[in-house]
């Protein structure tokens, strides 16, 4: 696509991605965008709140054309994400997670559907498992079950064989890796800060879809991904967001006959069952964590108003 143009007159790709006590993780990451062949990108590396500063790292790596943006505090993948962007300069908006690992021509890949298309807001590429390179984690989501809240991709767990190569529209981003256009930030704002963790991607995908626009799966492109690298398998934390986000997600995308539904199946069948194995396991810490995550959308509402978009270099400047 580059072949015969100014790079100038090229979209300018930010890609941002989140460093949270991983630099060398990041570093793996930011040494595969070696390979990439297109030639107008930025790379902002937001730390979220480290033990450690990961600048020196970073900038001995000499990798090209990055920023580093050092947050005090562990804002959580939107509050980090969202802070990327007021220091992207960007056409687009490439959101990667830091423990994955790209391929050459993703870019190029990824932006062919907006370039074709107007009406997609959205694009994110195959991904496949880093450990087990042949299997595949995401090529598109299901559609939402409005009674029980749940969804999941396409593919997943298969051996890729060339079955999900067909590119197309999807109901969900997965948040390993999506890019956005500017568009979709002035219209459908962006990330809500109040997921902090997981489901927050669902939201914005709901969000992005109700402005009019189309996500899109690009089968053409390709990352692995290094799943649960920050926040492990399974803990309280994880056990806490997915309980409480799962809930709130429903709480703001859902209304009526299907979220009455949803609360007689979430409270009568998913909360009980995951306390009595809690209970059986004796994880006394999980227990506490799924009261944690009810108790706060007691009291918490869903807001109605649009989420705004981060202003642009508004810190850079």
């Amino acid at each position: 696509m580059a072949e015969g143009k100014r790079i100038d007159t090229l979209p300018l790709i930010s890609l941002i991605t989140i460093n949270y006590n991983q630099a060398v993780v990041t570093c793996d990451m930011l040494e595969s965008t070696r390979q990439l062949t297109y030639p107008h990108f930025e790379i902002i590396v937001v730390d979220n709140g480290s033990t450690e500063d990961p600048t020196e790292r970073i900038r001995q790596g000499n990798f090209p054309n990055v920023t580093v943006v050092v947050s005090p505090d562990n804002l959580g993948f939107s509050g980090g994400n969202n802070l990327g962007i007021t220091y992207a300069k960007g056409d687009y908006y490439f959101f990667l997670n830091n423990d994955t690992i790209v391929t050459p021509d993703l870019l190029e890949k990824l932006l062919e559907p907006f370039l074709r298309d107007s009406t997609v807001g959205l694009v994110c590429p195959k991904i496949r498992y880093h450990d087990q390179p042949t299997i595949i984690q995401f090529a598109g989501y299901h559609p939402l079950n409005p009674y029980t809240g749940r969804t999941w991709s396409i593919g997943l767990m298969e051996p890729d064989k060339g079955q999900h190569d067909k590119s197309g529209p999807t109901y969900f981003a997965h948040g390993a890796a999506m890019m956005v256009s500017r568009a979709v930030l002035e219209r459908a704002g962006s990330l809500d800060n109040s997921f902090f963790l997981y489901y927050e991607e669902l939201d914005w995908s709901a969000r992005i879809r109700r402005a009019g626009f189309q996500l899109y799966y690009q089968a053409e492109g390709l990352i692995y991904h290094r799943e649960s690298m920050s926040v492990g398998k399974m803990n309280p934390m994880k056990v806490y967001y997915h309980t409480r986000n799962r809930l709130w997600f429903m709480r703001r995308n859902v209304t009526g006959f299907q979220l009455l539904i949803f609360y007689l199946y979430y409270f009568g069948v998913a909360i009980p069952k995951a306390l009595l194995k809690y209970t059986i396991q004796w994880q006394p810490d999980y227990l506490k964590a799924v009261k944690e995550a009810i108790v706060w959308n007691f009291t918490h509402k869903p807001s109605k108003e649009p989420v705004p978009a981060p202003s642009p270099v508004a810190l850079a400047a």
